[in-house]
């Protein structure tokens, strides 16, 4: 591995200073990293993995096109996982750590204005070019463009260019200094120039969307049957087969994805053998439908696998751009009649724990009341915001006890009745005599089941409220376009939350098309909390931040707050091996990806 003097020297000052962010072989927000940099594999795969054997694959819905980046249109799924490779890809038993995969060299300046990357000499695209400087850049450039999706210019905004130095070496620049910048550089995906100067980045005039392309990866498409399924080969030049940060994974030699219209579906299709992996997210389904001979006679697994990933926050998400949900009292009205404690019991068997933070499952989850550094980032807007970010430590409403349910309904009619709306002839109104409702819309039939008692206790209010299922792309068309009253929606978060935080919160984000921002928050102290936590420079800033954040957030009550689980639920074919080691902080996917075919 070539190591410059220059990253010598700074790997020799890291061991001095552990402030300074950077290592030769890999980086990381806090200065330490897990693996050497003679390290020959993760420790959660397994030297005895084999390569070989057909995986078959499922996903719902459809697809038609080709590129997983760009804005309108579905991709199918695998594209970036297993065809588009980034200069460092993370471990999974580490919370914010980057090794070198196309990059075999990194170097952050010691103002952190600036990261270069050397590329590795072996890097090659699936046609046997090399990876170069110059696609590296292109692939900047490109993320920065109108061709792609509105979140990537956002995300990368502060990486302002990338300057090639010489024939294996890339710096980028930054606008500001920012402790994840060279992580989120590093995990800039990269694509083949030549190839998107002979292909439309964003499909041609004539729709034609589904042109395989060309990336790094280990696999290559071999076959498109659009909307139906894409057949994945991997790639016999792989130029990485035996890279320590590939060592023991992608082990199947080809991958099968099929599509079918809904979970329920696939699920029956899953015990007649039509695919061979799936994780269950809905607790019946897990309870009573993974049952039958293939259960009974060991063909089929299931298995619970732990994990310490951030689950995020998980709810019923009310768009604040609809004048229906101005009203802090209102959202905070609508929370109240979700009984969580007789769903958990009546529909999912137990089986959750309620969320009440949207860091859940982490520690940077607020606990208690603010403190410290804590309630200094929270004291200058005092007077903004409501007393009870300071008084009242973050908790869920819930149903326990006798008439607990009856409690909350009665605390929701006096809070609507404070905002403008009351009963009238048995429906709730405002002082223009304006109904009060809504529609809920989802994008799968089985949340119709949880909607139901939840919509039976709005009525009860006098709130009158519609929920359908629709089209995974047309409820996409409505998501990005903001065109909805009440989704479900899950805030997928880090260990080290950043750049994304702006793309949720940031009133930069909420007019713009495709943004995150889908509960329409416009709000100054949301704004300041979220750049304290992009430009924190510590990990006690950062956590300091997000505690802070979680309390303004949860008491401006944007959604009506669901549920998370702790563990995986794995369904599966008896076929695979498994490393015996588990990761820490990892998706089913990237789990699936360290096994391999049992032989016979």
């Amino acid at each position: 591995m070539h190591i410059s003097y220059k990253s010598i020297f700074t790997l020799c000052f890291l061991l001095f200073s552990p402030s300074l962010l950077l290592a030769a072989h890999g980086i990381s927000i806090d200065g330490t990293l897990k693996y050497p940099a003679d390290f020959t594999h993760f420790d959660y795969v397994s030297e005895k993995a084999e390569k070989g054997g057909k995986l078959l694959l499922h996903d719902n819905g459809s697809f038609d096109k080709m590129n997983p980046y760009t804005l309108k249109g579905t991709p199918p799924f695998g594209l970036d996982m297993f065809v588009f490779e980034s200069l460092t890809v993370g471990s999974l038993d580490e919370p914010f750590a980057g090794y070198g995969l196309i990059a075999e060299d990194i170097e952050l300046a010691e103002d952190k204005m600036s990261v270069t990357f050397t590329i590795n000499s072996k890097a090659r695209f699936s046609d046997g070019s090399s990876v170069t400087p110059e696609d590296v850049a292109f692939s900047l450039e490109t993320l920065k463009s109108d061709k792609v999706h509105p979140f990537y210019p956002y995300y990368y905004q502060d990486i302002k260019e990338a300057v090639i130095l010489d024939t294996r070496r890339v710096q980028f620049l930054f606008a500001k200094p920012n402790r994840e910048l060279h992580m989120i550089a590093g995990q800039i995906p990269v694509f083949s120039k030549a190839f998107y100067q002979n292909h439309s980045f964003t499909g041609d005039d004539k729709g034609n969307h589904l042109t395989p392309p060309i990336g790094s990866g280990p696999y290559i498409v071999t076959d498109v049957n659009q909307g139906r399924s894409i057949t994945y080969a991997r790639n016999p030049d792989y130029w990485a087969v035996d890279h320590p940060a590939r060592k023991g994974m992608y082990n199947f030699e080809t991958i099968v994805v099929n599509y079918y219209k809904d979970q329920i579906v696939a699920v029956e299709a899953f015990k007649a053998g039509e695919f061979d992996f799936m994780m269950v997210n809905i607790a019946k389904q897990w309870v009573r439908d993974m049952t039958g001979k293939g259960f009974a006679d060991g063909t089929l697994l299931k298995k619970r696998f732990p994990h310490k990933n951030n689950a995020g926050m998980q709810g019923f998400l009310m768009n604040t751009r609809r004048e229906l949900f101005e009203d802090v009292r209102v959202r905070k009205a609508l929370g109240l009649a979700f009984d969580f404690e007789w769903t958990n019991k009546s529909l999912f068997y137990n089986q959750y724990m309620r969320s009440s933070s949207f860091f859940s499952n982490s520690h940077l989850a607020a606990t208690g009341l603010p403190d410290g550094l804590e309630l200094s980032y929270l004291e200058p807007f005092r007077k903004s915001l409501p007393a009870d970010v300071f008084t009242t430590p973050l908790k869920a409403p819930d149903s326990k006890g006798k008439g607990g349910m009856r409690k909350n309904l009665r605390q929701a009619k006096k809070l609507l009745a404070d905002a403008g709306w009351t009963i009238q002839n048995g429906i709730l109104k405002n002082d223009m005599g304006k109904p009060f409702s809504f529609e809920i819309l989802l994008v799968s039939p089985t949340f119709e089941r949880v909607m139901a008692p939840y919509v039976a206790n709005l009525k009860k209010l006098g709130i009158t409220v519609d929920y359908r299922t629709i089209d995974p792309a047309l409820y996409t068309d409505r998501v990005q376009s903001f065109d909805y009253d009440m989704i479900v929606h899950v805030y997928g978060q880090s260990l080290s939350p950043g750049n994304e935080q702006k793309n949720f919160w940031h009133s930069e984000s909420v007019n713009r098309p495709g943004s995150k921002n889908l509960a329409g928050i416009s709000d100054k102290v949301v704004d300041s909390l979220v750049d304290t936590i992009v430009y924190a420079t510590t990990q006690q800033e950062l956590t300091a931040a997000c505690k802070a954040l979680d309390r303004v957030l949860w008491y401006g009550y944007y959604l009506v707050p669901n549920w998370y689980l702790n563990v995986h639920r794995l369904a599966f074919h008896k076929k695979f091996a498994r490393p015996e080691t588990l990761p820490l902080y990892y998706n089913h996917y990237q789990l699936l990806m360290t096994w391999w075919m049992a032989k016979e």
